[in-house]
């Protein structure tokens, strides 16, 4: 690169970033409204969407100063916000978990956050909407370390996505399990009223990239007011272990909390042991279970839930 390509890389790149810290400003304006400052909301997030995380592990990722952080921790316990318990291993440090009413002051604070970022976009086009969320995708995924960078990326659907899940689903699962082509027809039909019916507010489908072609896919969507289906979750069998279905799960989890849901359900089968795993692992449990025939082969399909 020569020094005049370089120069004007790094001018952009600044001007890029004094943009987006003054839009930054504008979306965390709603948290002067709040009793809680914007280190203080960063932890209440990280504590809302992983469990019984260490105090430690907080500051390392948000980059806190460490008495600053225990000022915070302490603050939070005196509020009725978390609760601590020492580590088995060093009882000098402590596993975080939010209260029930920690869990309330973050939903209001994620509720006032979401409709600032909604008020934001909303005098975009769906398209233009996924055209900015894929590149601050593309801008994240550049420009995380090599050695933290996951070799694949998440995005929202555009078009030619669902003929992709309705085509790779029916064939991944003839081949792999024996089912007849009643399942692509079903994989169809679920892709298209998803389009017919999509609400952004509510729903979003979420595509695997590595180095730009899609290996996965998953679906939220609205059961009722208060319930979220995940759905269609699949990943490509060369992109398998590299952790893309978890990723899928636990975005997909993320989303339903944001989005205001209360509880996530979904319907799979026994043989599905991989994905069964998944949900296991991310919080859901098994609930129900019926023996049915369909897609030509005898089943036990499962439903599992989990409270949000």
């Amino acid at each position: 690169m020569s020094a005049t390509d370089s120069s004007g890389h790094i001018a952009a790149v600044r001007a890029f970033n004094r943009f987006y810290t003054r839009k930054l400003g504008v979306l965390d304006q709603h948290l002067a409204k709040s009793p809680y400052s914007l280190s203080e909301a960063r932890v209440l997030y990280e504590l809302a969407h992983r469990d019984e995380l260490a105090a430690k592990e907080i500051g390392s990722e948000l980059g806190l100063d460490p008495g600053y952080l225990s000022r915070i921790v302490q603050s939070f316990e005196e509020s009725g916000l978390i609760t601590r318990k020492p580590l088995a291993a060093d009882r000098r440090q402590f596993r975080l978990s939010l209260t029930a009413k920690g869990r309330q002051a973050f939903a209001k604070l994620n509720k006032a956050s979401q409709d600032d970022v909604a008020d934001m976009l909303a005098p975009l086009s769906n398209d233009d909407s996924r055209r900015l969320t894929d590149a601050m995708a593309t801008i994240e995924h550049l420009l995380e370390p090599a050695r933290e960078r996951a070799p694949f990326l998440l995005r929202s659907h555009r078009v030619g996505d669902m003929g992709w899940v309705t085509s790779r689903q029916g064939i991944a699962y003839a081949e792999e399990y024996g089912w007849d082509i009643s399942y692509e027809a079903l994989v169809a039909e679920i892709c298209a009223q998803f389009i017919k019916a999509y609400d952004p507010a509510r729903e979003q489908c979420w595509i695997a990239e590595v180095d730009g072609e899609p290996v996965g896919s998953v679906f939220l969507v609205k059961a009722s007011d208060k319930v979220a289906k995940l759905r269609l979750l699949a990943v490509e069998k060369k992109a398998r272990g590299l952790g893309v279905g978890r990723a899928l799960v636990e975005q997909c989890i993320r989303a339903a909390r944001e989005k205001g849901y209360a509880k996530m359900t979904l319907w799979t089968q026994s043989c599905l042991l991989t994905a069964r795993g998944i949900y296991r692992q991310t919080g859901f449990r098994k609930v129900a279970e019926e023996k049915h025939h369909s897609f030509g082969v005898d089943l036990v399909g499962e439903t599992w839930e989990m409270e949000l």
